[in-house]
């Protein structure tokens, strides 16, 4: 049985070294650096719906998604919710409350039964204190979340909401998507009005989209998924506006 630690447990360190070594983001690191890190690695598993933090809370640690997803969003005074993106495995997150020491700046929430990998704060610093070095390589993820940033901002900015639903399910194709001999199946985490949240459109617009696109053989809708089979003319949609 594993050793629980708070809410995580310690993982099996083939398995995290395994699970490390997947990315080559973690597999560029010197050997002694990765041995640290699966020296401090913890497991969490979240069921769906759960939260992993909340807006404001401290960071505590750098976390992967090896299984599931997770929601970020920010909610209103009112209740209203604005999803930014939806996590999916191989994601890192978590390194600008590491950098900076200041909250989170949204609320995660676990899309599906999610399994994460965290190295917990003290271990990153003891980490970059013994390798300076690696300071340009985790910088390298805190630039690509502020280029999707901007990426987002632009594409709310400049492209109607057929080419942002397309380019959208690309995006989630890549993370999610499961080879068939009909096409790629997503087995979407995310329902038709959570598209509309992270798109800033409601779910009837979401749905007419994509009631079109399966008319037109692009697409087949199923109940809580659907399969592309068109990546070319999705494309075309997404780079067209």
């Amino acid at each position: 049985m594993a050793e629980t630690v708070n809410e995580f447990t310690l993982p099996n360190g083939e398995h995290c070294r395994r699970e490390l070594l997947r990315y080559r983001w973690f597999a560029d690191l010197p050997a002694d650096a990765i041995e640290h890190l699966v020296s401090c690695a913890r497991l969490r598993n979240l069921s769906d719906g759960q939260c992993l933090h909340r807006k404001g809370d401290p960071g505590d640690g750098l976390y992967g998604v090896l299984s599931g997803g997770i929601k970020v969003s920010s909610s209103s005074a009112d209740g209203r919710e604005a999803v930014l993106t939806i996590l999916e495995p191989g994601s890192w997150f978590g390194e600008i409350s590491l950098f900076d020491n200041q909250p989170r700046t949204h609320d995660g929430w676990a899309q599906g039964a999610t399994q994460l990998l965290m190295i917990p704060r003290a271990g990153f610093q003891q980490l970059l204190k013994q390798h300076p070095e690696l300071y340009a390589h985790f910088v390298q993820l805190l630039c690509w979340h502020i280029r999707l940033s901007f990426s987002v901002i632009e594409d709310t900015a400049f492209l109607p909401l057929e080419g942002r639903l397309a380019k959208r399910l690309l995006m989630l194709a890549e993370g999610y998507g499961r080879t068939e001999a009909r096409g790629t199946r997503l087995q979407l985490h995310v329902s038709q009005e959570m598209l509309g949240l992270m798109l800033q459109a409601s779910r009837q617009s979401i749905n007419k989209h994509l009631k079109e696109w399966e008319r037109a053989g692009v697409v087949s809708l199923h109940y809580g998924s659907l399969t592309i089979h068109q990546h070319d003319t999705l494309e075309q949609i997404a780079q067209s506006h």
